[in-house]
């Protein structure tokens, strides 16, 4: 099941469900007004945006509209929860060239997670804001989950059972921030504005063979002004995220609508590309000895999709422009 947010002039917006092709909608609120309202009661709402969906794609409902993922929400525009990780070795590795540290040996025996800010969401066709070049604007491609709600003391068996959809994100970083707020000790704050993400979000069962081990194994394609960066394997993380949610719940429940994220999809692999372009500064760094790619700018535009073994895009596209701020 494929199931997005539609504008209606409310924060939350209108829950639809999609067609496979991401070419119909129908919103449905006589199930749930909002994405959040029905994971708020997803034993009971799931079954019936199941069967919602399945008359859509059979073609025999009333209401059915054309789907133009470039207007769609966030899937959840607001949510309770955004916790990000970093999870990919070829990440890490490039990452600790970058500040000059070596790995933390933590790194390979426990997640790497921190709570990032979740009251407001970018929509996927909306611009990425550009309050000064000098920050360092970049974007991350990852790969997201929504659970339902997890106990307290949840294990990651347990956890696996509580993921209910999976979208794509554009974590947008302030690469330039970043070391001052690091050397404080207390983590992201200015560095890290609002996220962006797919139009779609998916059910597990939507990705067939490639929803396995609490991984999504397909590749991630990025493209900066129409020019790949890379496509990494989102499958290649340190953990999956069932062992990410299970270590946020050692010490607290998750609400259900809570999102946690893969941290930048990478390979070890060069042919692969890069997911950032913090990634490809350090490459061309250790190439050339300089960096020659520059951050984004106004203008600039991002792509992002996770891509079936058909070349389609699962969750639909990050399709969004850099837009400078008015001083």
């Amino acid at each position: 099941m494929k199931l997005a947010t539609l504008p209606n002039g409310l924060p939350d917006g209108a829950l639809a469900v999609v067609s496979r092709d991401l070419s119909r909608a129908l919103r449905v609120p006589e199930i749930a007004p909002t994405l959040q309202a029905a994971l708020d009661d997803w034993d009971e709402l799931g079954p019936r945006l199941t069967e919602a969906a399945a008359g859509l794609e059979r073609g025999d409902v009333a209401g059915a509209e054309s789907f133009d993922p470039a207007r769609a929400l966030a899937p959840l525009p607001r949510a309770y929860q955004w916790c990000d990780g970093s999870t990919y070795p070829g990440h890490m590795e490039r990452m600790a060239e970058w500040r000059g540290l070596p790995i933390p040996e933590a790194f390979w025996s426990e997640p790497f997670l921190y709570q990032g800010g979740s009251d407001g969401f970018l929509g996927p066709g909306e611009d990425i804001p550009c309050v000064s070049t000098d920050f360092g604007v970049d974007f991350e491609a990852e790969v997201c989950v929504v659970t339902d709600s997890v106990p307290l003391g949840t294990d990651a068996a347990g956890a696996l059972d509580r993921i209910r959809l999976v979208m794509v994100c554009n974590d947008v970083s302030l690469r330039n921030l970043i070391p001052h707020e690091l050397e404080k000790g207390f983590g992201f704050v200015q560095s890290k504005p609002a996220s962006a993400f797919s139009p779609v979000a998916v059910t597990p069962d939507e990705l067939g063979g490639a929803w396995r081990d609490g991984r999504v194994h397909l590749p991630v394609r990025s493209a900066l002004n129409g020019t790949r960066m890379g496509d990494p394997d989102a499958g290649e993380m340190q953990f999956g995220f069932h062992e990410l949610i299970a270590y946020i719940a050692r010490t607290r429940r998750l609400a259900p609508g809570s999102i946690i994220g893969s941290g930048t999809v990478a390979s070890r692999d060069p042919a692969r590309g890069v997911s950032c372009l913090t990634e490809q500064r350090i490459i061309e760094t250790m190439a050339h000895g300089e960096p020659r790619t520059d951050y984004l700018r106004p203008g600039d535009r991002v792509r992002i999709e996770m891509l079936d073994a058909e070349g389609r895009a699962v969750c639909g596209a990050i399709d969004q422009r850099v837009a400078a701020v008015p001083e």
